[in-house]
């Protein structure tokens, strides 16, 4: 009979004891150096790449061999998202952490911006304050090197399986999912998950009302009544805003090709570059605003859906670019803000300018809304 880690073994992250075999996979995985290269080494790859090849394999063992468990793990990242937030941002702040009790767990349910750095955000503002980290949801889609899976599952994400077919083999991931989630919470962690499948690419944040229906896969095989397992899941809906998105002009890309042509090619390593450029790039002042736990009567996954809405429209944090956008409240901008933001605007492709617009302006009509 499997216990209770081992029936979760193809989804959960890793323990302790995995950490340093799959940080010696990665270290030796010719794709993740040779990507390493062109990401940061770019100008000199083609010429040096024979050379950087074995320093930074040297490098990493360096930095990582030592590491062997998840706590040590978390405080490599820890000592990136200082400096990233140092160097990429021009403050983060955070809010409604105040309300809510640092020894329970919670099912954090998150608008989507950025790959990588929506959870990360939340994770950094729940360590600032002293409560437990999150086990990260992200999708399979985004696995499909090996080393990108050990890089994630050494730092808590979870597998959500959404490259299954067949509908029996659809419904038992569903189950170990909402399984794995809900054990979670029963145990001693904390979960992330965003509220829609993909990012909000247009700006405008909505709930998938079939993520909280695999919420509920496990509450209905113990016979729980819906609203009352809602209750069980402690789900705190989380409102993150960036003043600049980094992926902007690649998701306006996106956004134009599929309204003219019908279709949008992604490059092959196109999600691998969105989280690069989603860390390492301008993101002006961040924000994440937590709300507060649902509880009450809940009908069904629709009626979840549309509070965890009204909470993130609500909480959102409105930066200069969103009014900007939105034309709204110019006269109280500073000037400086104002001439930044058109500036970026400027800098896009004149088809994209109005996506773009739209992309900033659109949390100010549901804030409004």
């Amino acid at each position: 009979m499997p216990n209770a880690v081992d029936k979760f073994r193809d989804i959960r992250p890793y323990n302790d004891d995995e950490i340093q075999p799959a940080i010696q996979r990665v270290i030796k995985n010719d794709e993740f150096i040779n990507a390493i290269i062109c990401f940061r080494f770019s100008k000199i790859a083609k010429f040096m790449g024979f050379l950087l090849t074995p320093l930074l394999r040297r490098y990493f063992l360096y930095k990582w061999g030592g590491i062997n468990s998840i706590d040590e793990m978390q405080k490599v990242v820890g000592g990136y998202m200082e400096h990233m937030i140092a160097s990429t941002t021009t403050g983060f702040t955070y809010s409604g952490l105040d309300k809510i009790d640092p020894t329970k767990n919670y099912l954090f349910v998150s608008n989507h911006r950025d790959i990588a750095m929506d959870p990360a955000f939340v994770n950094w503002a729940l360590y600032s304050e002293n409560f437990k980290t999150v086990r990260v949801a992200i999708g399979d889609n985004l696995l499909s090197k090996p080393y990108v899976s050990d890089l994630m599952r050494m730092n808590k994400s979870f597998i959500v399986q959404r490259s299954v077919s067949g509908i029996r083999e659809m419904m038992k991931s569903l189950g170990q999912l909402s399984d794995y989630i809900f054990s979670s919470l029963q145990g001693e962690s904390n979960i992330w998950i965003a509220q829609r499948e993909g990012r909000a690419k247009d700006g405008f944040d909505k709930t998938e009302p079939a993520i909280i229906k695999m919420f509920y896969v496990n509450g209905k095989k113990q016979k729980i009544s819906f609203s009352d397992y809602i209750n069980k899941l402690n789900i705190v809906p989380v409102a993150i805003s960036y003043e600049f998105d980094p992926c902007d002009q690649q998701k306006a890309q996106e956004l134009y090709d599929k309204a003219q042509f019908g279709e949008y090619k992604k490059s092959k390593y196109e999600d691998i570059e969105s989280i690069v450029r989603g860390i390492t790039g301008k993101k002006g002042r961040v924000h994440v605003a937590f709300g507060q736990p649902l509880k009450g009567e809940f009908s069904d996954a629709e009626t979840v859906a549309q509070e965890i809405d009204r909470q993130i429209y609500k909480n959102y944090h409105l930066h200069s670019s969103n009014f900007i956008a939105a034309k709204q409240d110019i006269s109280s901008i500073d000037i400086a803000d104002q001439e930044l933001f058109n500036a970026r605007l400027q800098g896009f492709k004149p088809e994209l300018q109005e996506i773009v617009l739209k992309m900033y302006a659109n949390p100010v009509s549901n804030h409004i809304k």
